[in-house]
């Protein structure tokens, strides 16, 4: 996995939006967070029925990451744990699907932070050494990590130095303070800072909602990579170079790609209220209708795609031949 130069999905996406995003123009796309302790509950199992691997929960049979040969050059998986075997546990089932293994060490919610996790190791550095370097000394593909800024600039500087020598392969960086909510301004200066005092790709995140940001925070930071967020989950087509496409045309495309893959219907009423939320409102119609919704088959009458709902379902053996070989298939226009 190359860090360098890189367009990079942020850890919020399930595969329909990771191969969304990948068609559009992304380099890299990471998976949603996935607690190790979930993961290591799981069994790695190969879905002939639309050809993708699922990593399924023993006992609930639920789908806990689920991926495909079209992106496992490019996608990462990334680990919330609190500790170094648990994580290498769960890395060591997921690895030989993926492209890399990324530790959050960002996320600010209460439920991460109780349990040890994401934002909370960043005031465990020893802790944080010890997650990396295992990691990196049992498995044969890269390991990065995700953080924000600590309340010091120097602290968060010495800390970024500190997960360098563990051997990771990149660090991204979240300019936001673990107190600061998304209204808040990303702070580009304090990323620059740590681009300066570190030899290996950082990859910068944070305020990144146009495909112009990519450069103005890649020469304001002197970052390797830029990451997109919130900007890349309310209209994909972000890592266009061309420029974004209108969000309805994004949307049915997201909307398709969830049938393809037979995405959990929960996971995509999120992602599809995100985009509502942005561009529209919703109490309007789609909105309700959205959130009633209890199927991906409601999904797609919704959006006016039963036919094409209709002809994936019939027609999964001739689809999924072509995903067992890493392609990109995709059913034709309807």
């Amino acid at each position: 996995m190359d860090y360098r130069n890189k367009l990079v999905l942020a850890p919020m996406g399930t595969l329909p939006l990771r191969l969304l995003a990948a068609e559009y123009g992304a380099d890299i796309t990471y998976g949603e967070e996935i607690i190790d302790h979930k993961m290591v509950k799981c069994e790695r199992r190969v879905n002939e029925n639309i050809g993708s691997t699922d990593f399924v929960e023993k006992g609930t049979e639920t789908v806990v990451f689920r991926t495909c040969l079209q992106e496992r050059n490019q996608v990462v998986f990334q680990v919330g744990t609190s500790d170094a075997v648990r994580a290498l546990n769960a890395a060591q089932l997921v690895c030989k699907d993926v492209a890399a293994i990324d530790v959050n060490m960002g996320c600010p919610r209460s439920f991460s932070i109780s349990g040890g996790m994401g934002a909370a190791l960043l005031r465990k550095p020893e802790l944080i050494a010890d997650i990396l370097t295992t990691l990196r000394r049992n498995l044969d593909i890269p390991v990065t990590c995700k953080i924000r800024l600590l309340k010091c600039p120097q602290d968060t500087v010495e800390l970024a130095r500190r997960i360098e020598k563990t051997g990771v392969s990149a660090v991204a960086v979240h300019g936001r303070k673990v107190a600061d909510r998304p209204r808040d301004p990303a702070k580009w200066n304090e990323i620059a800072d740590i681009v300066a005092a570190l030899s290996i790709p950082v990859i910068a995140n944070g305020d990144v909602f146009e495909y112009g940001d990519f450069e103005r925070i890649k020469v304001a930071t002197g970052a390797t990579s830029v990451m997109a967020a919130r900007g890349a989950l309310w209209n994909a087509s972000i890592f266009s170079p061309v420029g974004k496409l209108d969000w309805e045309d994004v949307k049915r495309q997201y909307v398709r790609k969830s049938i393809l893959w037979d995405n959990d219907v929960k996971s995509t009423k999120h992602t599809l209220k995100e985009m509502i939320m942005h561009y529209s409102c919703l109490e309007l119609p789609e909105g309700k209708d959205v959130i009633k919704s209890e199927t991906l088959a409601d999904i797609a009458r919704l959006y006016g795609e039963e036919k094409y709902y209709q002809f994936v379902n019939e027609n999964r053996t001739m689809l999924n031949g072509g995903h067992r070989q890493g392609k990109f298939m995709v059913a034709p226009e309807i």
